[in-house]
């Protein structure tokens, strides 16, 4: 295919972020509506990019390929497989709705400062929309670690610049709690992207490249073969860092204080998006650039995993902050994921990548609901609210459905992701797979807890004003809630896609999926 579509993909969000920082002081809805433009056009390219994948061909598809930096063999190499394309289409659906609900949350500094915070607002977004997109399309090892850091640098500013408005306290305290969150987030990634840089060196030093296809025929073919040790230590350098990002226990702090200082559309562009990238790093570089050191890990990944599952949610039931709620529930959930990643089986592989996808849809619906109900109540704290469902009926049922599918009830999204990582899990690992089956008991209760205590009961006095979801706040919550609905009942559409990925992960790692343990009547006899 000569036409470039995965860079025209990746350059229209990074043009269109140019030119919404370049629109007129005076031009702030302007710069709105040119950022909403360039948002769905690039979900045009990105349901594209789906259509013209065929499932049934070659691994990595739609492939670009140019020199970069020839003196060290770095290319600009670009290719999509199953699970690339999957997540592809998630950032691009969900960018639109995080520009929607966002519409209004630069407004306020725009009022009382010189510069021009609409406009950087919305160009900082649709920066890190390019940045996720294109890393995952790179299959350059150097190209994917540039983009692994710079989304960084954008993430830092939405964090830090444009905070949370329901912060208690001082004007003083709220700048000084969002400095912080986004100075941690900072450091915490930029130590495991400093671990990664070695690992990466330390790869260009074995191989002699970085392109991640020519390294996986080198190991395929026997003419590239890695000693065990520097195998197992470039795994955990490059492990460490998409740990971080994804993040896992104990390397998960960072994400409860920028997910609550940052406003809710940045919240789900953290935990909805950018995490993604730890997560799917994981499959395509881990597993597929270190197979003996993926299993050699193995045990100790499915540890963390399980305790960032029941860790997650048991501190989810206690908080009393909304937001903090849902960003310890996705720590949870992240563990799901990376336990479906290292259970090495097809139906784990599958059930995390679907997962990604059906987590990122399912945590925009309730964080971004969320968001509008605390930016009428000027709170985050549950005891704040009390009844909203007799004064905001519809909030509170859009609140419940995201609520529910956070849950993964059965007929939306979640469930069959979570579903397959469990049956996954138990066909290799039992006993893992029974622990973290107390992550669904678990989610069940914060998340009925939490509709209860702020949706139920008595009105609050302070709640009785609340108005319902407006047209633009209905335009983001009735297709997310459209999308849980059709892949709860229909994920065919990803499954086809995602599935052959696996198979070839599969086969990276040399694994096939367990028989099952039961005798036939033939055998019996």
């Amino acid at each position: 295919m000569s036409f470039p579509l995965l860079t025209v993909t990746a350059a229209v969000p990074a043009v269109g972020a140019i030119l919404t920082a370049a629109v007129p002081a005076a031009r702030r809805t302007a710069a709105k509506w040119l950022a909403l433009l360039v948002s769905l056009a690039t979900l045009v390219l990105a349901a594209v990019v789906f259509v013209r994948f065929e499932p049934g061909g070659e691994r990595y598809q739609l492939t670009e390929s140019h020199s970069w930096i020839k003196d060290f063999g770095v290319r600009y190499e670009l290719g999509v497989d199953g699970i690339g394309v999957a997540l592809i289409a998630l950032t691009a659906l969900l960018i639109p709705f995080i520009v929607l609900a966002g519409w209004h949350d630069a407004d306020q500094e725009a009022s009382s400062k010189r510069w021009r915070p609409t406009q950087g607002f919305f160009a900082l977004i649709l920066m890190v929309e390019a940045m996720v997109i294109l890393s995952f399309e790179a299959t350059d090892v150097f190209l994917f670690y540039v983009l692994f850091e710079a989304m960084l640098i954008p993430m830092y500013f939405l964090i830090g610049g444009f905070g949370d408005r329901a912060h208690a306290g001082s004007d003083e305290n709220a700048a000084a709690q969002r400095s912080y969150a986004a100075v941690k987030f900072l450091l915490y990634n930029l130590v495991g992207g400093l671990i990664m840089l070695a690992a990466v060196i330390g790869l260009y030093v074995v191989a002699g490249n970085f392109s991640l296809t020519e390294i996986a025929e080198a190991r395929a073919n026997g003419t590239l073969d890695m000693a065990t040790n520097t195998e197992r230590l470039l795994f955990l350098g490059f492990f460490f860092a998409f740990a971080v990002k994804a993040p896992l226990w104990p390397l998960h702090t960072w994400l409860p204080n920028a997910m609550g200082e940052a406003t809710a559309p940045v919240a789900v562009l953290i935990t909805a998006v950018v995490d993604k990238v730890g997560t799917f790093a994981m499959l395509r570089f881990c597993l597929g650039l270190f197979p003996e050191a993926s299993q050699w890990a193995t045990p100790a990944i499915i540890v963390l995993a399980l305790i960032s599952i029941v860790y997650g949610a048991l501190v989810a039931v206690g908080q009393r902050d909304i937001k903090r709620l849902v960003a310890y529930a996705s720590i949870s959930h992240f563990g799901f994921i990376i336990l479906g990643i290292f259970a090495m089986t097809s139906q784990g592989q599958s059930g995390a990548t679907l997962y990604m996808v059906n987590h990122g849809i399912s945590t925009a619906a309730l964080m971004l609901v969320a968001g509008f109900l605390i930016s009428r109540r000027g709170s985050r704290l549950i005891a704040d609210y009390g009844g909203v469902q007799k004064v905001a009926p519809v909030l509170a049922g859009t609140f419940l459905i995201g609520g529910l599918a956070t849950l993964s009830l059965p007929g939306l999204a979640p469930f069959v992701s979570e579903f397959l990582v469990l049956v996954g899990t138990y066909a290799r690992y039992p006993v893992a797979g029974v622990i973290a089956t107390t992550g669904i008991v678990l989610a069940a209760l914060y998340t009925l807890v939490l509709y209860q205590r702020t949706m139920t009961g008595p009105v609050k006095e302070e709640v009785r004003s609340l108005p319902d979801l407006r047209a633009r706040e209905l335009a983001v919550a009735v297709p997310l809630i459209a999308v849980l609905i059709f892949l709860g009942v229909f994920p065919k559409p990803l499954t086809d896609v995602v599935n052959p990925a696996v198979r070839h992960t599969m086969s990276d790692v040399q694994q096939t999926d367990p028989q099952p343990a039961i005798q036939t009547v033939e055998a019996a006899k």
